[in-house]
C-alpha cells in the first residue's frame, strides 16, 4: 500500500515537530518490510505513539482507534484517511479483529499495543492475549518496537505534551504464527523488555541513529 498524499503531508509536518520539539531519533527502520502484511507491535507510552512510530516509514501504517475517537465527525474523517478503523475497548470486537487480519492479508502494515493501553510510567505493562489470535490466524511477519521518552513527553496523566528527547527502535521481524497464543504473547513480552532496556542502555546495532529531518 502506497502513501497518500494527505498521509505524506501529515508526514512532513509530523517529521519536522517531532524532531524540533523531541529531538526523535530512529533505529532499525529497515527491519520493517517494504511489502507485505505485517503486525507492528510496540509498547504504548503517551498519545503520540502512532505518530512517532509512522515518522521515518516509507510505508503507512494501519491503526486500530477506540471507537470514542470515530465520534466527530470531522475528526473522524482525518483518523480514516490516515487508516485508522474503531474498535470496542473491553467489549471482545470480533469485528474489529477481523478488520485486521483482513487488512494484514492485504498487505497493510497494521500497529497494534499489546498494553491495551498507555502505560503510566514508561515501563511495559501486561500483554493482552489477542493479539495471539491475530497472529496465528493472519500468518505474517511481526515487527517489535520500542518508544522511551513519550510518556516524558505526553504521557498519560499530561494535559499538554512537553519537549524532550524521545527514542524509537524496531527489531528484526519475528515468525510467530507457528507457536500457540500463550508462547506468542511471551515471546513479544521478553522481546519488548529486551528492546527497551538495550534502548535506554545505549544498546544499538541495528542501524546508525536517524534523524527524521529529510525526506
Amino acid at each position: 500500500m502506497e502513501r497518500s498524499r494527505i498521509w505524506r503531508l501529515l508526514q512532513i509536518i509530523a517529521r519536522v515537530a517531532s524532531a524540533f520539539f523531541f529531538d526523535i531519533r530512529l533505529y532499525g527502520t529497515r527491519n520493517v518490510p517494504r511489502s507485505g502484511g505485517v503486525l507492528l507491535v510496540s509498547n504504548h507510552q503517551s498519545y503520540l505513539d502512532p505518530v512517532l512510530l509512522a515518522v521515518g516509514l516509507e510505508r503507512p501504517l494501519s491503526y486500530m482507534a477506540k471507537s470514542e475517537l470515530f465520534r466527530n465527525r470531522a475528526f473522524a474523517w482525518i483518523i480514516r484517511s490516515l487508516n485508522a478503523f474503531p474498535v470496542e475497548q473491553g467489549a471482545g470486537d470480533v469485528g474489529a479483529v477481523k478488520e485486521t487480519i483482513h487488512r494484514l492479508r492485504e498487505g497493510h502494515v497494521l500497529n497494534i499495543y499489546p498494553e491495551g493501553s498507555r502505560s503510566p510510567g514508561g515501563k511495559i505493562m501486561p500483554l493482552e492475549k489477542g493479539v495471539g489470535l491475530v497472529i496465528r490466524r493472519a500468518k505474517v511477519p511481526v515487527v517489535p518496537a520500542v518508544i522511551d521518552g513519550a510518556y516524558r513527553a505526553w504521557g498519560k496523566s499530561m494535559k499538554f505534551p512537553r519537549a524532550v528527547p524521545v527514542r524509537v527502535m524496531f527489531g528484526p521481524p519475528m515468525d510467530l504464527a507457528g507457536l500457540d497464543r500463550e508462547q506468542i504473547i511471551q515471546r513479544i513480552d521478553q522481546t519488548l523488555h529486551a528492546m527497551l532496556s538495550d534502548l535506554r542502555a545505549g544498546r544499538i546495532v541495528q542501524n546508525p541513529p536517524r534523524a527524521v529531518t529529510r525526506w
